[in-house]
């Protein structure tokens, strides 16, 4: 089996249902966005909404999709930085509970938190304060990569690092240079609109498989998403276009497959991106048809927004996993 190794901001969800939407104007947080926030704002946040009932998950995009690989079967790693504490343990505990090799750094700086905001109609904002997760540094990727990446076939990258090009830059260089798939979500449009110049760069040199939703591919390439995915496909090997609830579009040597939902009631989008990329990345280490791939995302997808956050219980995932083998 084919071995898949994550990189990504380590941080601790912590989820918050919020009735009305105005709420996120009165915090000054464009809906649908990702927010970089520093402790002291991240604590006035927290403050803000003290009354309104929160829950936590080990979270992070490419932690989300990891753990779900895993939950799956697949061989799979997971480099970040976490701090020591409880935040940092129970995020280990998350990722080796569901088979995941973590290769986590540990700070004195304490453990990353995304403010997880969820609007009625599903849809989630976020505010993160990275904490130690911002000290994953390139040095680092290099110190740990001889020792890891050559036991890997793939390389999942989360598009929220992309802030820091030269940590990028070196993980991406170095997985070429030992052999391995390159995949990266996009992760949020206001990260693509802020690093386009670069991210375009990244995408033509290193990316194989590249996963937007439809508002980070119309930043990406200026179009909509049929056209956007043919823009996207003239850089990579897979260009995958998410869109919502009309499925997602898939194409790979000049074969576009469209890919339907399952019916579900949504509860919360959190995760259904990072679920979407691991159904997709199982199928793909084990050479499925490029539809059967999408099928397999969007029933990881679907299944996650019944759920609050980017977890299911093991109950769920049970029937996931004979669905997805069948």
């Amino acid at each position: 089996m084919k071995k898949i190794l994550g990189i990504g901001n380590a941080l601790v969800d912590i989820l918050i249902r919020i009735e009305q939407e105005s709420l996120l104007e009165q915090l000054n947080l464009p809906k649908g966005s990702m927010q970089l926030v520093n402790k002291l704002r991240s604590d006035e946040i927290l403050m803000t909404l003290k009354d309104v009932p929160q829950s936590l998950a080990a979270g992070g995009s490419a932690a989300n999709t990891i753990h779900g690989l895993g939950m799956l079967g697949a061989s799979t790693g997971y480099i970040g930085v976490i701090g020591r504490d409880e935040f940092g343990q129970s995020f280990e505990k998350d990722m080796r509970d569901a088979g995941v090799t973590p290769f986590l750094i540990q700070s004195d700086t304490e453990t990353g938190r995304a403010i997880t905001l969820i609007t009625p109609d599903s849809e989630r904002t976020f505010a993160t304060f990275l904490g130690a997760a911002v000290e994953l540094s390139a040095s680092g990727i290099r110190h740990l990569a001889s020792g890891i990446f050559p036991n890997y076939n793939y390389l999942h990258i989360e598009g929220y690092l992309v802030q820091n090009h030269e940590l990028i830059r070196t993980a991406l260089e170095l997985a070429k240079a030992n052999g391995l798939l390159v995949s990266l979500d996009m992760a949020s449009y206001n990260v693509v609109e802020a690093n386009l110049d670069f991210l375009t760069e990244m995408v033509k040199k290193y990316v194989d498989i590249l996963f937007a939703n439809e508002e980070e591919a119309q930043v990406f390439t200026g179009y909509e998403p049929g056209q956007a995915l043919h823009h996207i496909s003239q850089y990579c090997e897979v260009a995958v276009v998410k869109t919502g609830k009309n499925g997602s579009l898939v194409k790979s040597k000049e074969v576009v497959s469209e890919i339907g939902i399952i019916p579900v009631n949504p509860i919360d989008t959190t995760g259904a991106g990072d679920l979407y990329a691991a159904g997709f990345l199982y199928g793909h280490s084990l050479g499925w048809p490029m539809q059967q791939c999408g099928e397999a995302g969007a029933l990881l997808a679907g299944n996650i927004i019944e759920e609050i956050g980017a977890k299911m219980p093991e109950t769920r995932w049970e029937t996931v996993r004979k669905m997805v083998t069948r």
